[in-house]
Formats: structure tokens, sequence, C-alpha cells
């Protein structure tokens, strides 16, 4: 189910997770089988129909990077800001994982430039 598998809920058990999808299949899952059509959704959404708070945070609304945009960015920072003025925790790790981002693109790119990958290669196949 989107945004359950979120980093922020990685404190949140598999257990709980599941109640969440089965609670939210049993409001609109209409015909019970096991997934919640369009269909199924617009019709109980327009007839007023909405999910509980499940208790699990703000919600997501679409990727990091507006989720970060949504509700950090504009909440403590305006247009004005300057990239030395984004000091927060949350900017700070939300900058961290676009270094990170970076850095495995940037060893992807390596290994696909590579012929072949010796560590792809399992050891019982290798000749040294």
């Amino acid at each position: 189910m989107y945004g359950l598998d979120d980093e922020s809920l990685k404190e949140v058990s598999e257990h709980r997770k599941a109640e969440v999808v089965r609670k939210t299949l049993e409001v609109f899952d209409q015909n019970k089988d096991g997934v919640v059509e369009r269909d199924e959704w617009m019709s109980l959404w327009k007839s007023g129909k909405r999910l509980e708070d499940f208790g699990l945070g703000e919600g997501h609304h679409g990727d990091d990077e507006y989720e970060y945009e949504i509700h950090h960015f504009e909440r403590f920072h305006d247009e004005n800001t300057k990239e030395e003025d984004l000091i927060h925790p949350e900017d700070i790790a939300h900058f961290r994982k676009h270094d990170e981002m970076e850095a495995e693109a940037e060893r992807q790119e390596e290994l696909d430039r590579m012929p072949i990958v010796e560590q792809n290669i399992p050891q019982k196949f290798r000749r040294y």
C-alpha cells in the first residue's frame, strides 16, 4: 500500500502495517477482490467515505522531494532562503539523502562502464 514502505515508518511493525491494509480494504474494496480499484475509491470518496487516521504520521502526498517541500521547507523557509540558511536537521537529512543518491548513481554508472563486474561473479566461479 502506498506510503507504508516509507523510511519514516521503519519502526512500525509489519503487523501494524498489515492491519492498516486490512482496514483500508474493509472500507474501500467493495467487491472484496483484495484490490481497491479506482472506481471503488472514487465512488466511496464521493459519498463522503474517508480513511481513518491510523496515527502513522502526517501522510504522504508525493515523492520525497514534495514531502520535504510541503512538510518542512514551506513551513520554515521561503523563496528568499539561501542555501547556507538550510541548517535544520531536516534540511541536513534531506540534502544528505541527495548526496547518497548521487554517489550511488555515480557508482552504478562506473559499474555500467565495466565489461565484467567481478563482484557479480559468484566466488565458486572465480579462478583465483
